[in-house]
């Protein structure tokens, strides 16, 4: 009985995160998370790295450093809309 649970969850699971996947590929939401990402991740950047592009202090580290800062607020975005949408979904059905 056990090992039908594991795989009835594994399958729940795997659609879960297919439907999140699916969702999170939506054009509405990739625009939300990038225009999310353009203006939280900008202020970041120059929170977090301004002295050092004034500086002209510039290495291939500082720059995957500014990427990743974009990337944070790309993901949390697209994170809390893909949630937001399947509930909203879920409770329609």
């Amino acid at each position: 009985m056990i090992h039908q649970d594991n795989n009835s969850s594994k399958q729940r699971l795997q659609m879960y995160l297919a439907q999140f996947i699916k969702t999170a590929g939506e054009p509405a939401i990739l625009k939300r998370s990038l225009k999310v990402s353009l203006i939280v991740g900008t202020i970041l950047m120059f929170i977090n790295h301004g002295d050092k592009l004034l500086s002209s202090n510039i290495d291939a580290t500082l720059v995957i450093k500014i990427l990743m800062t974009y990337c944070v607020p790309f993901c949390v975005s697209t994170q809390a809309s893909v949630s937001a949408t399947l509930q909203s979904r879920n409770k329609a059905a």
